[in-house]
């Protein structure tokens, strides 16, 4: 049992941080399961509807954690599949050119609009979409990274069965099917993938002229897991001694980790404006070995 436990753990430290999503999402369903399961056993207030975002005002008061925790719940196998399914692809791509804590900001900030855009359609129009309405599911967030990369690299070329397809296609055509579907059975979905797109297209046009609109965000969750980590600062003081040359007031590593930055900075610009066929071998080389 040991070892198997230390399999689990080392596999599990090995995932990036998008997929360790994905397994909170998959480990959350199969809770959801067996709670469905077990309904008959079970008192009627166990189960994962504290976790679901509810239209109602006079709910949400008592349940505020679930602006972002009904991202996680999927009682619909096929609903849950697609969406990871989706993330995982994305997630893939998105971190072979961006940081870790930017997909992070866009997925949560993804999740958190979409929850705002729900809300707002069922309490500002409660005659177009009636009142009783609950939100679960990944979709917004992973709107929000799919989004944020069409609008980002726009004319960077996606392969399509025969033929290339720009991202801004893809895009316009996802956001154009999740408004006609407002009018259909899943509108409240559909409001939460538009609140998504917009996060995602909003984070991009701001991210290309060199503001990180999460970064509030980021602080937040930094002091929030700052809570739960085992480290404690040491009473004593320690002095470490300088091993590298400083460069322009950086040390070594910092300075070469910021050119590094620019320079992928530089070929994304390059991509967002003319494509990925633009690029040099040597820059599609660097990418390569910088999403490495």
């Amino acid at each position: 049992m040991n070892t198997l436990n230390q399999d689990i753990k080392q596999k599990l430290t090995h995932l990036n941080v998008l997929e360790k999503i994905i397994a909170v999402n998959v480990v959350v369903f199969f809770i959801g399961f067996i709670l469905q399961a077990l309904t008959s056993t079970l008192p009627n207030d166990v189960s994962l509807k504290w976790f679901e975002l509810s239209s109602n005002l006079s709910e949400l008061l008592v349940t505020p954690w679930s602006f972002i925790t009904y991202a996680f719940v999927h009682y619909d196998f096929i609903h849950m599949l697609f969406n990871m399914l989706w993330l995982y692809f994305i997630g893939q791509w998105f971190l072979n050119m961006f940081s870790k804590k930017l997909a992070i900001n866009i997925y949560f900030l993804g999740a958190i609009a979409g929850a705002i855009v729900f809300l707002l359609g069922y309490n500002v129009l409660p005659d177009v979409f009636h009142t009783g309405g609950r939100l679960v599911g990944a979709s917004a967030a992973v709107r929000a990274l799919l989004i944020f990369m069409c609008a980002y690299m726009p004319q960077m070329d996606l392969r399509f069965f025969m033929f290339n397809i720009k991202l801004w296609i893809v895009g316009a055509a996802i956001v154009t099917l999740d408004v006609i579907g407002l009018g259909g059975s899943n509108a409240g979905g559909n409001l939460a993938h538009i609140g998504g797109a917009a996060l995602g297209l909003l984070y991009a046009w701001q991210y290309k002229q060199g503001k990180d609109i999460g970064k509030g965000f980021e602080g937040l969750a930094d002091t929030v897991t700052a809570w739960f980590s085992k480290t404690k600062k040491s009473p004593l003081k320690t002095v470490h001694k300088r091993t590298n040359k400083d460069m322009a007031g950086f040390k070594k590593e910092e300075f070469d980790a910021f050119t590094k930055q620019k320079r992928i900075d530089v070929i994304l610009d390059k991509i967002s404006k003319s494509g990925y066929d633009s690029l040099t071998k040597e820059e599609k080389a660097f990418l390569f070995k910088a999403g490495k």
